[in-house]
């Protein structure tokens, strides 16, 4: 996985106009499983209120579930949990965009 991701980060930096279709075929299971591990379970959690360790409950079957969603073309984001941070030396607050961990359609989660 990895070697190939490799490749096509070369060639998007010496063909900058070169475009791709789609990337869905190089995601798997053990590359989800590897992106899973190194997010910080300490961040604020999204709209969906499933935090990292809710996730890991049933991290391999959530893993296939997520899978078969994305080869089916079915995978659908959630929104991005919008909150205002204070601006440091200002009153003035800017918006934080915060993402959900991974499910868009929570009667299918699987805890």
């Amino acid at each position: 996985m990895i070697t190939k991701l490799a490749g096509i980060a070369e060639v998007a930096k010496h063909k900058p106009k070169e475009k791709f279709t789609s990337l869905a075929h190089l995601i798997n299971e053990d590359m989800l499983r590897q992106c899973h591990i190194e997010i910080d379970g300490r961040k604020a959690m999204g709209i969906d209120e499933v935090s990292k360790g809710i996730f890991n409950e049933n991290l391999e079957e959530n893993l296939k579930y997520l899978i078969e969603r994305i080869k089916r073309h079915a995978y659908q984001p959630l929104p991005v949990r919008r909150a205002y941070i204070h601006k440091p030396g200002s009153d003035k607050k800017r918006p934080l965009g915060i993402l959900a961990h991974e499910y868009s359609n929570l009667e299918n989660y699987h805890t």
